[in-house]
């Protein structure tokens, strides 16, 4: 229910727990302790109040662009992801999972602790779903490799699929599936083949896409029927392409179409699972970080 409430991630609040830091009434709380509406639940010398309703989660999809990082402290003082996020009264937003300093793409944060744990922990194994532009070319049995297994530095990694997407001279682009987050794991697999990596882009992660129309450094915020579909295919353990294809259809009835610029900077296409293009899980209209303003309380309604 701390992780729930926005004070961190479950990690955190366990170790919290163990380290004897949460009362709850005037006692020393143990991982697992019930709390009822009218128990009094301290963190430190903080008071908690849990709303024991059937509110969401808020969630909000972020489009990283490269040159920041996804931390909040930086001893460097590089740009960070957090600078562009709304305001929020209680708790703080938690990204779930990471891209490194020069990927670009697919970011998601929420206020729920419980949430980011089922989304990013390893256990899970949620598909994470990128567009890579690599200088020179995989040769059909390289791919092949790259999907039974490499051996890297720290273990063995594979891509669930590995797909060319065309390209122009001598940069080409692939589409790649994970299923882990391992520390440039992506980059590595390439590396490994000889070739270097000189753009990646994440599109999607589990069930939630990129939109097309979201440019960078803007963020919208899911509805809650969007929410709900989330924490829906969570609970049922659906596939990730099954699902993503059910929601790319129902949300390609409403979005606007989108101009994609051309060139040789851009994937070829943001495509989802099974070829169609992808639209995202939302049609609200993005918010650039940068002009953001501190919210009033309310919800961004899709247009």
């Amino acid at each position: 229910m701390l992780a729930q409430a926005g004070l961190g991630s479950r990690r955190e609040m366990e170790e919290l727990i163990l380290a004897g830091k949460v009362l709850v009434n005037g006692e020393v709380a143990t991982i697992g302790t019930r709390v009822n509406p009218d128990d009094v639940v301290k963190v430190g010398r903080r008071q908690i109040r849990f709303k024991l309703s059937a509110k969401l989660p808020r969630v909000i999809i972020y489009h990283k662009p490269e040159g920041e990082i996804v931390s909040r402290d930086d001893p460097e003082g590089r740009a960070s992801v957090f600078e562009k996020l709304p305001a929020i009264r209680s708790g703080k937003w938690l990204a779930i999972g990471r891209l490194d300093y020069n990927t670009c793409g697919l970011l998601i944060f929420t206020t729920s602790g419980e949430l980011a744990n089922r989304l990013a922990h390893p256990r899970f194994e949620v598909e994470r779903e990128y567009a890579v532009r690599v200088m020179g070319e995989l040769s059909e049995a390289q791919m092949h490799e790259m999907t039974k297994g490499v051996e890297l530095t720290d273990g063995e990694a594979h891509f669930e699929i590995i797909e060319t997407q065309g390209g122009n001279g001598r940069n080409h682009w692939y589409r790649v599936i994970v299923r882990e987050g391992r520390n440039r794991l992506v980059r590595r697999m390439f590396e490994h083949m000889g070739l270097q990596v000189s753009r990646l882009m994440r599109v999607r992660f589990g069930i939630v896409n990129l939109p097309p129309h979201l440019k960078r450094s803007q963020h919208l915020e899911l509805t809650e029927a969007q929410t709900r579909r989330v924490l829906e295919w969570l609970a049922t353990g659906t596939s990730a392409v099954a699902a993503a294809d059910a929601a790319q259809a129902e949300a390609a009835a409403t979005a606007a179409p989108t101009r994609r610029p051309r060139g040789d900077d851009k994937p070829p296409s943001r495509r989802g699972p099974g070829g169609a293009n992808r639209r995202g899980p939302a049609s609200a209209k993005p918010t650039s970080g940068a002009r953001r303003k501190p919210p009033t309380g309310g919800r961004r309604t899709p247009k």
